[in-house]
């Protein structure tokens, strides 16, 4: 078809395979695979592997009403391949190396790529107290070599409910011995410079 061409509107004309298009109420749109493909032109690459992150994340059927991850790295792997000459598609190649199972938000990843820009060892995800027990509580990322485990809290946490969770879980660290470190919205805001030494010194003090 002709690329629109009206005030306000952009047209654009892609190269779409089988796969690629999903269907909203009647209106086909990309699915959400090819759309992080697209937006690999424009996303910088922290972007990027965060949007991918939520993208391969394991959902929670209770909450969100699904089972299933929208993707799955090999399915995005070749999804790159079936489009090498598109705008992005290295960028794409190098987020989708970075991405995690685990990340459950956009600042957990930001949380966990500054532990590693900051030359930490790639921290576990969803780090449970007993992994032998899946209800046992559970950090968002940490390093069970040196009994740290991090937690980012999010507006999600403000709830009494979440709060007596949290309070659960937070008891739940300290009394088994762990350093545990709770970080929010403005240790984001200046890229965790602040937490992130208070790691590396009680990584060593543990090492």
């Amino acid at each position: 078809m002709p690329r629109v061409r009206r005030a306000g509107v952009t047209g654009h004309r892609v190269r779409l395979i089988p796969g690629e298009l999903a269907d909203v109420d009647g209106v086909p749109v990309s699915a959400p695979p090819r759309t992080w493909l697209d937006l690999a032109a424009a996303l910088p690459l922290d972007y990027l592997i965060a949007l991918g992150d939520q993208l391969i994340r394991i959902p929670r059927p209770g909450l969100e009403g699904r089972a299933q991850p929208y993707a799955y790295k090999e399915g995005l792997r070749l999804l790159i391949r079936q489009h090498p000459n598109m705008k992005g598609v290295e960028k794409a190649r190098l987020a989708l190396d970075e991405m995690r199972v685990g990340s459950d938000s956009f600042p957990e990843t930001f949380l966990r790529l500054a532990l590693l820009d900051a030359r930490l060892p790639e921290p576990e995800l969803q780090l449970r107290l007993d992994p032998r027990d899946d209800r046992s509580p559970a950090a968002d990322l940490g390093y069970r070599r040196f009994r740290i485990a991090v937690q980012y809290d999010g507006a999600i946490h403000l709830t009494r409910e979440q709060q007596s969770r949290d309070n659960r879980r937070d008891e739940a660290f300290l009394n088994a011995g762990w350093a545990y470190f709770k970080v929010n919205a403005d240790d984001l805001a200046e890229g965790f410079e602040a937490v992130i030494p208070r790691i590396k010194r009680a990584r060593i003090r543990s090492a």
